[in-house]
């Protein structure tokens, strides 16, 4: 027998004879643990009691003052890119949306660059997105590594059909990974789109446009130079065309969500990107991106014909069908 074993032995001894707990029950019964009933959390607690166990608001402060309701949800979406050196902080709200909010964020110097842009949606208002049977008609389902989950997944198809939390939440990140890997092909294609950098489950993290003043203007806020017009009409039509190359369409194209900035244009928000494919409201949806890009340059002075563009541009990507 080891001196452990005997030592071991007689501490034992020991608290047989000094421990009130081995020998009265009475002390046992005063020192056993009582489990009170707690009423159920609420969302916003749990939230908040998350935030400050992983220190989020401790460590993570920014120079912007979010307000209190988005202070917890905020900086807990873009808590991951402070940690992973993509982000230093958060400078302010450049824009504002029913399903996001966008915001200058400073670039942590290892990125090389100065500023980046974080598009953070708001989950329950996410959720609660308007007519977007529409888009995802034909669309697969994406997980969180950009990737079409298994068509046999029967337990995560069940949650989509039947809206439980889980199928929620399954929506909504494959309503985020399709807008995030869409920015991707584009991107890598040489569209004119914000340079995708990271996601995660709530947030689009991006290149930024505009300055540490100003985020640059949508077209919509602005008139036109006389001879910056034509070409970037041409620049818009051009990238509705490679759009088509990779058989997708924007699905919500306004003069909304068109930045300029320097002569220059770059299309955002691609949530409701529609496959060309396997939507069959393909064609309805494209023709309205069409006519929306052409009312606006109209009044900039372009003379167009919008159904003429959405046919000719059409014709070149989409079989016709013979019946």
């Amino acid at each position: 027998m080891t001196n452990d074993h005997i030592d071991s032995n007689k501490y034992e001894h020991y608290e047989e004879l000094f421990d009130p707990l081995v020998t009265d029950r009475k002390a046992r019964r005063r020192r056993k643990v009582k489990v009170n009933h707690k009423p159920k959390k609420s969302e916003q607690q749990i939230i908040t009691e998350i935030a400050d166990a992983t220190g989020v608001e401790g460590t993570f402060t920014t120079t912007y003052h979010p307000a209190r309701y988005e202070a917890d949800w905020l900086l807990a979406s873009l808590r991951s890119f402070y940690d992973q050196d993509l982000i230093a902080d958060v400078l302010a709200q450049v824009k504002g949306g029913k399903e996001a909010n966008v915001y200058r964020c400073r670039a942590h110097p290892a990125t090389g660059i100065e500023l980046l842009a974080a598009k953070v949606y708001r989950p329950r208002r996410f959720r609660n997105l308007r007519n977007d049977q529409m888009y995802r008609q034909g669309r697969e389902i994406l997980g969180t590594d950009g990737r079409p989950v298994k068509a046999n997944d029967h337990r995560l198809m069940r949650a989509v059909h039947k809206r439980s939390d889980f199928g929620v939440q399954v929506r909504h990140t494959s309503w985020l990974m399709h807008e995030y890997t869409t920015l991707e092909r584009l991107h890598k294609a040489g569209g004119a789109v914000p340079r995708p950098v990271a996601v995660n489950d709530n947030t689009i993290l991006m290149s930024y446009v505009g300055d540490e003043r100003v985020a640059a203007p949508a077209l919509n806020e602005i008139n036109l130079r006389p001879d910056e017009v034509v070409p970037l009409f041409q620049k818009a039509l051009n990238n509705i065309d490679l759009m088509l190359r990779h058989n997708v369409i924007h699905g919500d194209l306004s003069a909304y969500n068109i930045l300029y900035w320097q002569g220059d244009i770059t299309i955002i928000d691609f949530p409701q990107v529609t496959n060309i494919d396997t939507n069959p409201k393909a064609d309805f949806i494209f023709r309205r991106d069409i006519t929306r890009v052409c009312d606006y340059f109209a009044q900039q002075g372009v003379r167009s014909d919008p159904q003429a563009i959405a046919d000719e541009l059409w014709a070149g990507y989409v079989p016709t069908v013979s019946i």
